[in-house]
């Protein structure tokens, strides 16, 4: 089902929302609107139009995620704040940086690139899927600090596994213990509530083009007040010797990167009034019924095949992924499975299947956004009846 203004091509059951997310049509006519404004007078748009507009998409993320202002930037993707984050620390040989083995890969090639030029030392706790308990999670990321841990980067919605991590707990203990903690929230806005400020991380970086629905190339990242001041931006622009003093430095720093379309971030407050329009309930409304989409077609996935729970449902949003019987020996490498594009070509199915931990074990993932419902999860069971 596809209802409302969406773009997806409706031969196609899309149930990857997660990964590329799906734009609807009046947030993108609201960000040609702003690209027209801009083309219109180039000038004035980079002079006086762009800040004014960023910083009111920056106003209404702010109270979305339960942070301040100026505690709040814009970056093109999750990615792209933790690579900040993690290239402006500085480690020394013996420091220790701590993950998790679900830890998304292009994150954690951040890790091993930081680590490699500072003779710092990466280490992965390895949590286990299917997990019958979240403090499963957090007792085995808390036995593994040391008195050389340094820094931790802790997923809040794992990727291939899609589960909610408690990072609440884990940001308490390891936070106390004095661990700068960053939350890879790529996931996080649009499918659950967040509130930074009572989180109490050093860092949090989160997508709005995913479960937000905003156009590609808008995330934030955020940081806690005594955090701020060592963030250095990967493009030094304009503001490293901008002395005004009438924005935050931490703006003024990141807010003008060159001549990069900044559109995508402008259209955030469009977003979150579409989104909140879908339901009754608003974007609070919204997420309880994706999530609940989640557990039922989850529910009927398991039961298919024959498999128990994965992952308690407290450790469910609208992401889930569920064993499926391993793949044949010698296939292509990599983290994707050739069902995927079976499924696609053959049965016009957007699903991904997992490679994971390692072949030939693999992951089945759905999502449960706005447009899907039940029967599209008819048809990927039928697909899987005749592939399984």
């Amino acid at each position: 089902m596809i209802p409302g203004p969406w773009l997806l091509d409706p031969s196609v059951t899309h149930l990857n929302h997660g990964s590329f997310s799906a734009v609807p049509l009046p947030v993108l006519e609201a960000q040609d609107q702003w690209r027209r404004r801009w083309e219109a007078d180039t000038t004035e748009f980079v002079v006086s139009d762009w800040e004014p507009a960023l910083d009111r998409s920056r106003a209404a993320l702010a109270e979305l995620v339960g942070a301040r202002s100026e505690d709040l930037v814009f970056v093109s993707n999750a990615t792209a704040g933790v690579n900040i984050v993690a290239r402006s620390l500085e480690f020394s040989p013996g420091d220790q940086i701590l993950t998790t083995n679900h830890t998304y890969n292009a994150c954690r090639n951040v890790l091993d690139y930081v680590a490699s030029r500072s003779g710092a030392e990466v280490v992965s706790v390895q949590v286990p899927f299917p997990l019958a308990d979240p403090t499963e999670v957090t007792e085995r990321v808390v036995a593994a600090v040391s008195d050389r841990t340094r820094f931790a980067l802790i997923d809040h919605i794992t990727s291939a596994t899609g589960i909610v991590l408690p990072i609440e707990e884990i940001v308490s203990l390891l936070e106390k213990a004095g661990v700068a903690v960053m939350i890879d929230g790529a996931h996080g806005p649009g499918m659950v509530a967040l509130d930074l400020d009572t989180l109490g991380a050093s860092y949090y970086t989160g997508n709005n083009h995913k479960w937000l629905s905003v156009p590609k190339g808008s995330a934030f990242l955020w940081a806690r007040a005594d955090r701020v001041d060592a963030l250095v931006p990967s493009t030094i622009s304009h503001g490293w010797n901008d002395p005004r003093t009438d924005r935050p430095r931490f703006h003024v720093l990141f807010d003008y990167p060159g001549a990069v379309d900044v559109t995508a971030h402008l259209v955030v407050p469009d977003a979150i009034e579409f989104l909140a329009g879908l339901d009754p309930g608003g974007l609070a409304g919204l997420m309880a019924r994706n999530r609940a989409l989640a557990l039922s077609q989850r529910r009927r996935l398991m039961d298919f095949l024959g498999v128990a729970e994965p992952a308690p449902e407290s450790m469910v949003g609208a992401l889930a992924a569920v064993p499926i019987s391993p793949a044949e020996p010698g296939g292509p490498p990599g983290i994707i499975d050739p069902l995927t594009r079976k499924l696609r070509t053959e049965y016009q199915i957007q699903v991904p299947v997992f490679i994971w931990p390692a072949a030939p074990e693999r992951l089945l993932r759905i999502s449960a956004a706005p447009y899907n419902d039940e029967s599209d999860y008819d048809r990927l069971l039928e697909a899987l009846a005749v592939e399984l």
